[in-house]
């Protein structure tokens, strides 16, 4: 299993219509073959810099590499993620047991 992470920090104010056609336009990545267990999250805490998280699951590494090769991860990254995030950190996770 992989657990992919990211967090970001929009380009936009919270609550603009920016920001809801955004994270909006991200839940649809949760219909790529292959992704299981996706969350879209608010940052609660102020100790980081970052205001949301995405998390999802992969069965394993050909369903994460699928993911990151399909045409609407591709196109989401190429037109919407590049234009209207200012930062991030991604984060990949294997289960150590």
């Amino acid at each position: 299993m992989i657990r992919h992470t990211v967090v970001f920090k929009l380009k936009h104010p919270e609550n603009s219509k920016e920001e809801i056609d955004f994270l909006n336009a991200i839940r649809k990545l949760s219909v790529i073959p292959g992704v299981q267990k996706f969350e879209c999250l608010r940052q609660v805490s102020k100790k980081n810099d970052f205001d949301y998280g995405l998390s999802m699951e992969f069965e394993n590494a050909g369903a994460y590499k699928g993911y990151n090769q399909h045409p609407a991860h591709v196109a989401f990254v190429d037109t919407v993620w590049v234009n209207e995030v200012q930062d991030f950190l991604e984060i990949d996770f294997e289960p150590l047991m």
